[in-house]
């Protein structure tokens, strides 16, 4: 081989490997639900999440990979899930996240946990963005699993300390979607009504099907039917949308305490029949004391590209991003397993204070917000609920991560251990 030919052949092999660094991807599983009736809420996700991705690859992306966000619609079923999570292993994908549906991350944490003893050489870290059923990071824990919201016992001890002092509260109605997660916040209300409120009488304990019902005005009847002043919800998605449309229809002058009032679709529904009624215990808190620079410049660059009617409420977003960057600088490497033990114990700067991913029981632990439904007034509500441009959540009580921190019954199982 003469020079020239040597120089062109060494030429081919530089080119060819800056075109595969160029080309590396890390890429992560998104499994929720793209269709049906909670499609709505699945794609408001994936919006977000993609828009962060986004913005990291615009640095440089994760250990100079960039990320590529594959969607994947389970029509919220978790059969449907494992089969995702099958063909996201096949591909090559090491990181799946999903969130709505606690019955579907049971399904995927029982998957993860499968995998990757049969395949550690295929290992996957399962994200949680919103699936809050506290056995997740309880008695199901697991070192695969990381959850980025906070779990439903949590929020309801949050609900329960803004209820104490409401001394309005005669009787309670509780209505939740019939599986995992609503049977959890069914029985964790009732025992924390027991030991803050045992002046309060319990006069319904409804379950529904999940994502099936289409009409609640029945349901509605029985509520009003029943003298409640109060109603406590774990409802999502059109199951919420719907309730508190069927509640302002028939005319129910309950006060509602919620987990998913400012979501996608909730704040139409609620309207002006809802000023002073709906309650939402989140995250998620704009409208708060002392709200970071670097929050408010998020909001509107989103609501510049999506749109002023589209919040990015699902914060955790960039939270999960900058967490799985943090960990990867820290662990040189992308590798689940380096990655996952990097998480533990995290600490960065949320959007409204300061979160820390739990080593004990991969639980994020970060501020809590208890909101209630006004109109947008440029003091107290600047900021407009997902869907509205009239009404948004003011912020009544701020709980500091620590505080929202419960014990956990955890035991952990880690690699090598």
């Amino acid at each position: 081989m003469n020079a020239t030919a040597m120089n062109r052949w060494a030429l081919a092999l530089l080119l060819a490997a800056s075109a595969g660094g160029a080309s590396a991807q890390l890429k992560i599983a998104y499994i929720d639900p793209l269709s049906g009736l909670m499609a709505a809420t699945g794609e408001h996700g994936l919006r977000e999440l993609q828009y962060n991705a986004e913005r990291i690859n615009a640095r440089g992306g994760i250990q100079g990979q960039k990320i590529e966000i594959v969607p994947m619609d389970n029509k919220l079923s978790p059969q449907e899930s494992l089969v995702l999570l099958n063909k996201a292993v096949d591909e090559g994908i090491r990181y799946v996240m999903q969130g709505n549906g606690s019955s579907v991350a049971a399904a995927l944490i029982d998957g993860v946990n499968k995998n990757n003893e049969r395949n550690p050489d295929k290992s996957v870290v399962f994200l949680n963005y919103a699936a809050v059923d506290p056995d997740f990071t309880g008695s199901k824990c697991s070192f695969w699993h990381f959850r980025f919201d906070a779990n439903s016992d949590m929020k309801l001890q949050a609900i329960m300390t803004s209820m104490v002092n409401e001394k309005k509260i005669k009787k309670v109605y509780m209505i939740n979607q019939d599986y995992q997660f609503g049977h959890q916040v069914s029985k964790t209300a009732k025992e924390l009504l027991k030991q803050k409120r045992p002046d309060v009488e319990l006069v319904g304990d409804e379950l529904h099907p999940l994502a099936k019902v289409k009409d609640f005005a029945p349901y509605v009847t029985k509520i009003q039917a029943s003298g409640a002043d109060t109603v406590i919800t774990g409802n999502w998605g059109s199951d919420l949308a719907l309730l508190i449309k069927a509640a302002n229809d028939g005319g129910l002058k309950a006060n509602f305490y919620t987990f998913y009032a400012g979501v996608v679709g909730a704040t139409n529904a609620i309207g002006p029949a809802g000023v002073g009624r709906v309650k939402v215990v989140s995250f998620w808190g704009p409208n708060g004391k002392d709200v970071p620079a670097k929050t408010t410049k998020y909001i509107a660059d989103f609501k510049k590209k999506f749109g002023a009617t589209e919040d990015p409420y699902t914060v955790d977003m960039p939270t999960i991003l900058e967490m799985l960057e943090k960990a990867a600088d820290q662990a040189k490497s992308t590798d689940p397993v380096k990655v996952a033990k990097a998480l533990e114990g995290l600490k960065v700067d949320g959007y409204f204070g300061s979160v820390e991913m739990r080593k004990e029981d991969h639980q994020l632990i970060q501020p809590l917000f208890i909101g209630t439904f006004a109109k947008v007034d440029g003091k107290t509500v600047k900021f407009p609920g997902d869907g509205s441009t009239e009404f948004g959540f003011r912020v009544d009580h701020k709980i500091d991560g620590p505080a929202t921190a419960l014990s956990t019954a955890c035991q952990m199982n880690r690699p090598g251990s």
